[in-house]
């Protein structure tokens, strides 16, 4: 598989490449970013390379991550497809510098297009769900700003299935512009959104991006059990270390060193590093396809995670990995899937969906 080897991103006609470029870490204003020099390395070598699809969002580094990609993207606009977000708050004090309601979005894509020193953003998603906005203001609104041209396709981020589901039915209903993307958090350590998110994301046409492919980089080897006893500043937010990020949102725990370590042992075996096992194994689903989304702190590290792009991983070697991450699919799941319930499905007859 190579970067130039397109997909198209859900039910869209948008052509994109399998791995997307994240640039969270463009910019050191959170304290574990590239500098200017460095993230431009990384974005000359991924285009360069046939790479098209560039992540990023409003709040990264704070307004920096779009500042730096807009001056790399200047010469070549019309050759990269942008993705961005809204929602998390810019304006410490001001309720409604953040949020999902209509005039945040429609504040946030304009001072968007501003650092982008662009007109047009391609795939803007609704970074995380609220809770308080009326999902039909959301879609009106996506449906607007589509119309207009300032956006060209709508997706979301960090939403329930169930949510997306009723917003993503409503644009079908009423004619609006509908949802073409999920990204979501989504590794070896992190599978529960297999219980909802993705079969939805697959029923409805939704092109499927993870976030955190590498599990806050506890996948890649660099924790031990040593630094399970670490504490994060709770007043750090998202500044600080990736240590401090990690065991922040969780993901330095004993049973994803236990996963890391299955993974550390097939990549000794494969003679691969282990972020390129943990991003192949992402690599390798199907059903829907997922698209990992790498954000690198340094062109090493960049260079290693694109490898993964080279590898394959047999039956028993993805067998080996999902049973060492497996979680369990709880209720209706696990109930539905019994001998017993099928059979008084079926009624004792063979029946399975068409390909």
């Amino acid at each position: 598989m190579k970067l130039d080897n397109y997909l198209t991103l859900g039910r869209s006609g948008l052509r994109v490449s399998p791995m997307s470029l994240g640039t969270m870490t463009f910019g050191q204003e959170w304290g574990w970013g590239a500098d200017a020099g460095e993230s431009r390395r990384m974005f000359d070598a991924y285009v360069d390379r046939g790479g098209n699809f560039i992540d990023t969002a409003n709040f990264y580094t704070n307004g920096s991550s779009e500042r730096l990609l807009g001056q790399f993207i200047a010469d070549r606009r019309e050759s990269v497809v942008v993705a961005t977000k809204y929602s998390l708050n810019m304006q410490p004090g001001n309720p409604n510098a953040g949020g999902n309601h209509r005039r945040n979005m429609v504040r946030s894509v304009e001072a968007s297009l501003k650092r982008l020193g662009t007109d047009y953003i391609d795939l803007l998603y609704l970074h995380i769900w609220d809770n308080l906005t009326p999902f039909d203001e959301v879609m009106r609104a996506f449906d607007d700003l589509v119309r207009s041209g300032k956006v060209l396709y709508a997706g979301i981020s960090d939403t329930p299935a169930w949510q997306v589901a009723r917003m993503q039915t409503l644009a079908e209903l009423r004619g609006w512009a509908p949802l073409v993307a999920l990204q979501i958090e989504y590794s070896l350590i992190e599978r529960t959104v297999e219980r909802e998110l993705l079969p939805m994301a697959h029923e409805l046409g939704l092109g499927v991006m993870a976030w955190s492919p590498l599990g806050s980089g506890v996948l890649s080897g660099k924790y031990t059990r040593a630094d399970l006893d670490y504490r994060k500043d709770p007043d750090s937010g998202v500044t600080g270390s990736r240590k401090d990020v990690a065991a922040g949102n969780g993901a330095l725990n004993a049973r994803s060193l236990d996963i890391a370590g299955v993974v550390a042992q097939v990549a000794k075996e494969q003679g691969r590093s282990p972020a390129q096992i943990a991003l192949a194994w992402l690599l390798h689903r199907s059903a829907p396809t997922v698209m990992p989304i790498i954000g690198a702190r340094t062109f090493a590290q960049f260079e290693d995670n694109l490898g993964a792009l080279d590898v394959e991983l047999d039956g028993s070697v993805l067998q080996r990995l999902d049973a060492a991450s497996a979680v369990a699919m709880g209720f209706p799941h696990d109930f539905m899937a019994l001998p017993m319930t099928q059979g008084v499905l079926s009624g004792g007859s063979s029946v399975r969906r068409a390909a």
